[in-house]
């Protein structure tokens, strides 16, 4: 770990006091700001006294004040991306999607940010970069990337991304809260339905939760602490629950016990549920139908739900200063969140 430098020399701007009120605000580029934790990310730079954020998208309908700057572009085009960088004084990398959308948005960014006074770079990576390790893990543990094409495209950006000066890479496991499509809304569906539940021996491998707001946290403290170029941080609850466990408790705080789902059921939900239900999904898009086919569980969920990797995360705790949400806490906002939007008709 690199010695840090004295606040006043952090990328946000002076820190001491009185010195928000002194200095402008910094134009923060957020891209992906579309997506769950981007639009999150953005609204906490917002409400700050030190970030002036530039909301970046390139297909997603942003629903942010009006107030906030956006700009849509394609982030794998280099040209596009330098211009939108100009000002920036950090940029937070929010960009999801398939390993080849991962891997050219991350080249160009990396190429725009490769000279000296390039801007901090926080990077949302993902515990995946650890692929099949077991047991506890800190962040010195190898990128295996071995878990799937997605896993491996994180690791290599990881990789690339030693040609810049200063990036923060944030390593987040399973990030739920009000607002997360697959860990707190499609697992909220398949919970009501019975067709997720305690899975017994299937279910044993640890969830590294972490709630959306503590991965927002992290964002705006990497932006601004000095001495951090380089590093990586885990984010995720210091004692992880089980999936069979996080399942139980999802499903109470929804006013549902969890059923117990057994080997037979989940081979019928991957071998005769999934294949149908995804061409439905398919073609439901295509023909741009309102009705939509219940969602397939899929085989990736499961192999997860199986698998013993856990995350160390004190030195998140003790560089970047986080607290973590309760789960109960969480799951209780979560919920709420869910029943509103299941009685709007929200998928």
């Amino acid at each position: 770990m690199k010695q840090s430098m004295p606040e006043t020399s952090a990328p946000g701007g002076p820190q001491g006091p009185g010195a928000s009120r002194q200095a402008a605000p910094r134009r923060i580029l957020v891209l992906g700001a579309g997506g769950f934790i981007g639009q999150r990310v953005v609204r906490a730079l917002a409400a700050s006294d030190w970030a002036l954020p530039v909301a970046a998208t390139h297909r997603h309908a942003v629903e942010l004040p009006r107030a906030i700057p956006t700009v849509r572009l394609d982030a794998r085009d280099a040209g596009a991306l330098g211009g939108a960088l100009a000002g920036a004084a950090g940029v937070v990398n929010c960009i999801t999607g398939d390993a080849p959308t991962i891997l050219a948005s991350a080249r160009a960014l990396f190429a725009a940010c490769a000279g000296a006074g390039a801007p901090r770079i926080v990077h949302l990576s993902t515990m995946m970069v650890y692929g099949s390790a077991q047991g506890m893990v800190d962040e010195r543990a190898p990128l295996l990337g071995d878990w799937d094409d997605y896993s491996a495209a994180k690791a290599q950006v990881e990789t690339m991304a030693r040609a810049c000066p200063d990036v923060v890479h944030l390593r987040p496991g399973i990030v739920y809260g009000p607002g997360s499509a697959l860990w707190s809304a499609s697992i909220g569906r398949w919970l009501r339905a019975g067709r997720l539940g305690d899975l017994g021996a299937a279910g044993g491998g640890l969830c590294n939760l972490v709630h959306v707001d503590d991965v927002v946290a992290a964002v705006l403290s990497a932006l601004r602490l000095p001495g951090i170029e380089g590093e990586a941080f885990n984010l995720s609850l210091p004692a992880a629950p089980t999936w069979n466990e996080y399942f139980r408790a999802y499903a109470a705080a929804l006013g549902r016990p969890a059923r117990p789902v057994s080997g037979g059921r989940l081979q019928r939900e991957l071998r005769l549920y999934a294949p149908p239900l995804k061409l439905l999904q398919v073609a439901a898009g295509a023909l741009r139908l309102a009705w939509r086919p219940p969602e397939p569980i899929r085989p990736w969920l499961l192999r997860l739900c199986r698998h013993g990797i856990g995350l160390d995360v004190r030195k998140a705790e003790r560089v970047l200063g986080l607290h973590w949400r309760p789960l109960d806490e969480g799951l209780r906002e979560t919920a709420a969140w869910f029943m509103a939007a299941a009685r709007g008709g929200v998928r």
